[in-house]
């Protein structure tokens, strides 16, 4: 599948797919880092249905640290494939401003990605696009520590 602008991708269940019906309230923030708006606005609908107090969003991997930078989310949500500066560029640099922050490369091309390569990027999870969107949110909450 092509993935761009225009395309409208089916994540897993992710347009399907409600979060887990147990609705947890947390005071976190994630951060959304993907060129897709529809995933963006989709994976940010997910986090704060399941308790996230707040979502924040870049369309790639520059913009993604800009972002970060500036509101110190508690965990990433981070594309592979984007323009400007994809997400194993941005990992390291993500890394070192936020140190503790962990960071979950969420592609449609994470079979391919060698986990070796991640880790030493800063990446801290790898996940399939295609995974339901409770496998993302239960990750990320494991991540987080609720």
């Amino acid at each position: 599948m092509a993935w761009g602008p225009r395309h409208t991708p089916r994540i897993g269940s992710l347009m399907e797919e409600k979060s887990s019906p147990r609705k947890r309230s947390i005071r976190k923030t994630v951060l959304i880092v993907d060129d897709n708006a529809v995933i963006r606005k989709t994976i940010a609908a997910a986090f704060l249905s399941d308790g996230f107090e707040s979502c924040v969003e870049a369309e790639n991997g520059r913009e993604g640290i800009n972002v970060a930078r500036q509101t110190k989310p508690d965990i990433i949500i981070l594309d592979l494939s984007m323009p400007v500066m994809n997400g194993l560029q941005a990992a390291p640099e993500l890394r070192r401003l936020l140190p503790a922050t962990p960071i979950i490369l969420f592609s449609l091309y994470a079979d391919a990605v060698s986990k070796t390569l991640a880790c030493e990027a800063g990446v801290t999870q790898i996940l399939q696009k295609a995974a339901p969107v409770t496998t993302l949110l239960e990750t990320a909450h494991n991540l987080v520590g609720h």
